[in-house]
């Protein structure tokens, strides 16, 4: 049927408002489908820029919470290898202990022990994670740690000698916020761990121990068991300050998180309602528009 030119002008308004309908509704229904108020930022209007910042800088917190991971990972490592330290300089120190009774038999029993225990404490030194070296500094990725110029000659209790060393002096540390990093690292020729590795090269590559000698040693080894042992507390002050640092990072990205639900997302219920209102007023509107449609003199007159 051919359109009344007197209902063209109210036909045309009725559908081009059926059809900003329909377009609204095509919107909702897809945010009732996604829960979400766009599906890209042009959507979100004056909101876009606060959206796009909240969505970096909950990329930017993840990647200090993955760098404090692995950190903390390492720490865990080097306290566990620090810990072995310490048991070493302590048994040391009891047999040391034993042996200034001047027994021939303690007395060798401390310098064999020495021995094998220099050996662990190269092995200790040189103790990797995922295949990097946790106390050679930067150099990572070869041994810090030489036995080789500690194999022979006693030398002397009162002279440093980091000659075992071969890693540099760089102290590992993790970015763990923007205006904060860690420092967490050790390397192989700490005066903690010189001094472990002097009083073992010292008795362990004696032929004999004079009663002076072990007084000497006791008192080293004394001496070298509360170096390490500060050592192994600053790893666990280190430790502490990366987890609460990341545990702060997890909190902000919650809060980020959620406030960027408040600007991106929508209350489907909500929506659904509105849809089920809009849906009743285009069919209503369709209605409208088929009766005027179907208006006509013809009709009329009959």
């Amino acid at each position: 049927m051919v359109m009344r030119v007197a209902t063209f002008a109210l036909s045309d308004q009725m559908i081009a408002s059926s059809l900003r309908l329909q377009a609204v509704m095509a919107n909702e229904q897809v945010q009732e489908s996604s829960g979400q108020k766009s599906q890209d930022f042009g959507g979100y209007g004056s909101d876009a820029e606060r959206v796009i910042n909240l969505q970096v800088s909950v990329t930017r917190s993840q990647s200090y919470i993955d760098a404090a991971s692995v950190a903390d990972s390492k720490v865990q490592v080097m306290y566990s290898a620090v810990g072995t330290m310490t048991n070493i300089i302590t048994q040391l120190r009891t047999q040391l202990s034993a042996a200034t009774t001047a027994n021939s038999t303690a007395t060798t029993s401390v310098i064999n022990s020495a021995q094998q225990a220099l050996s662990q404490m190269g092995g200790l030194l040189n103790t990797q994670y995922d295949g990097q070296y946790v106390f050679g500094g930067a150099r990572t990725d070869a041994a810090p740690v030489s036995l080789t110029s500690f194999s022979t000659g006693a030398g002397s209790l009162t002279t440093p000698d980091t000659s075992y060393y071969q890693g540099d002096s760089e102290i590992a540390s993790v970015r763990v916020a923007d205006n904060q990093s860690v420092s967490y690292g050790v390397t192989a020729d700490n005066s903690a761990f010189e001094q472990v590795m002097r009083v073992l090269k010292f008795v362990g590559n004696s032929t004999s121990l004079s009663s002076s000698d072990i007084t000497q040693a006791l008192d080293l080894a004394s001496n070298a068991l509360d170096a390490v042992s500060t050592v192994q507390a600053k790893l666990s002050t280190a430790a502490s300050q990366i987890e609460t640092a990341s545990s702060n990072q997890s909190d902000y990205q919650n809060f980020a998180q959620t406030l960027g639900g408040d600007l991106t997302n929508v209350d489907v219920a909500a929506v659904t309602a509105q849809l089920a209102t809009y849906q009743t007023q285009l069919t209503a509107s369709y209605s409208a528009i088929a009766k005027i449609q179907g208006m006509s003199l013809a009709n009329y007159l009959k």
